[in-house]
């Protein structure tokens, strides 16, 4: 091998490779190999190729262009269809086409024109007893006064008593709007039990309990938007008042009309409560932080003053039982107490604040007799009790019950109430199983639990309770109301 190698030692030109003398044989060798192979790889032009495939590369995928490749006959799966997919008789004769079905018509309901609306129902059911009959109904009813209309606070035990004698029975389960259920009025009549609740919608269904289901319901469409609040006025229950988001309304059944009290094309309504004793002043939350007083007195249907409360949000308004000048406002994660006499256009400063809410709170109320206590159900899962006996400038809660308060997208809000006939305990919704309705001291203890395995299989979300008779009425989400009673 050595001999071969030393016998070629020179350039395929003739010429000595550079620095010849100090290299071995092998290694001149392997030099000559790399420089001929340089020159044959060169020739191809291999660089240029490379060049011109990348250019061709980035083309087709800028243009998105993919290369399918073509399936095969024989890898086609052939699909077994019945006779009946395919429109045929066991006798093997196509059967007729079937009828294009009718389009879905979305049911909405137009935008209502302002001012007063007449009082009448939507869809009336010939069987019912007739309108007429049924508003007279209801204004006789108002004019009697309940013949004990002092505030009683029974012990507990009594108490738990009175709750255990209620009950739901079939006849006390009805449909009464179409949609869910955003809020709920009972009439303070001890004769006769009538409850009417507003819906997502802008229906308001009024359910007589002393007739039949099928024929005690009446529903009116006095609102476009969702009913998020509702009373029978305190002061003549012939009066029904209603807020959605565009306006206020006043339902007098004595003039079968839905009048308009207050409007506001600037900003949406959230709540509203009576401020005097006389009930013609109100004031009324705005989703957008702020709220208004409104005078039913005055003609026209604007506020008298609009006030900022500097929240993001206004969810509910509640004012204090005795001294009512005072008004609990519950906010996007604030709930503060505002004094009315003097709130200004802007500048608002709390003379309370109720802290530790983490997120956002859907209601805050005071206690019903004393006015000692507020209750507010947070989204935090927690509801709180604050003792509002002494105002501060802040207060921490004295009582936090853990409470599953994720209520989603499809139900109401859960918001905690107080019974009006007992002033240290509160009514609240649940997600727990079995369907139930709790009842709360306000101490954070468990007192009840409302359920029927038979009878109430949802969440109720909204609830309101008689002021003076063991009436317990919950509101699901599509209609139907559920009453508990003794």
């Amino acid at each position: 091998m050595d001999v071969d190698m030393d016998s070629d030692t020179s350039d395929p030109d003739g010429s000595a490779l550079e620095g010849s003398s100090q290299l071995s044989a092998y290694e001149r060798k392997r030099l000559k190999n790399i420089k001929e192979n340089a020159k044959f790889f060169a020739s191809l032009k291999l660089h240029e190729s490379a060049a011109r495939l990348r250019k061709i590369a980035s083309k087709v995928q800028s243009h998105g262009i993919k290369r399918v490749k073509p399936k095969k006959a024989g890898d086609e799966t052939v699909r077994r269809r019945s006779m009946r997919l395919q429109r045929v008789d066991p006798s093997g004769v196509p059967l007729p086409e079937l009828p294009a079905p009718p389009e879905t018509v979305v049911d909405e309901h137009p935008l209502l024109p302002p001012g007063p609306l007449q009082m009448v129902p939507a869809g009336e059911n010939t069987s019912k007893v007739s309108t007429k009959e049924f508003l007279d109904s209801w204004a006789k009813i108002s004019e009697i006064k309940p013949e004990d209309t002092e505030k009683h606070v029974y012990d507990i035990k009594r108490y738990e008593d009175r709750l255990s004698c209620m009950i739901l029975s079939e006849d006390a389960v009805t449909k009464v709007v179409k949609n869910r259920i955003c809020s709920m009025a009972i009439h303070p009549s001890e004769s006769r039990t009538l409850v009417a609740a507003g819906d997502r919608s802008g229906q308001i269904g009024l359910w007589d309990l002393s007739c039949k289901p099928e024929d005690g319901v009446y529903v009116f469409i006095p609102h476009s938007y969702p009913v998020s609040c509702m009373y029978f006025s305190p002061f003549n229950p012939a009066h029904l008042l209603s807020l959605s988001y565009e306006t206020l309304r006043c339902g007098d059944v004595t003039n079968a009309v839905f009048d308009e009290v207050y409007r506001s094309e600037d900003a949406q309504m959230s709540s509203f409560d009576f401020l005097p004793d006389s009930v013609s002043t109100l004031v009324v939350g705005h989703w957008d932080g702020d709220v208004a007083v409104v005078d039913r007195r005055t003609p026209g249907t604007s506020a008298e003053l609009s006030a900022s409360l500097n929240s993001k949000a206004t969810r509910t308004v509640h004012v204090h039982p005795v001294n009512r000048q005072f008004f609990v406002a519950a906010g996007s994660t604030n709930v503060c107490i505002y004094d009315i006499r003097y709130l200004k256009h802007a500048g608002n400063k709390p003379i309370c604040l109720l802290s530790g809410h983490t997120k956002s709170v859907a209601s805050a109320y005071f206690s019903p007799v004393t006015g000692n206590r507020v209750v507010t159900t947070c989204a935090d899962d927690k509801l709180r009790v604050y003792d509002t006996s002494c105002l501060s400038s802040t207060l921490l809660p004295v009582a936090t019950v853990r409470h599953n308060n994720n209520t989603g997208r499809w139900l109401t809000r859960f918001r905690a109430i107080w019974d009006p006939k007992q002033e240290d305990c509160f009514v609240v919704g649940s997600l727990a199983r079995p369907r139930q309705i709790e009842v709360y001291q306000a101490t954070g203890k468990l007192l009840h639990s409302f359920y029927n395995i038979d009878y109430l299989g949802s969440v109720c979300s909204i609830n309101v309770l008689h002021p003076t008779q063991n009436i317990l009425v919950g509101g699901n989400s599509s209609g139907r109301l559920h009453v508990f009673k003794d």
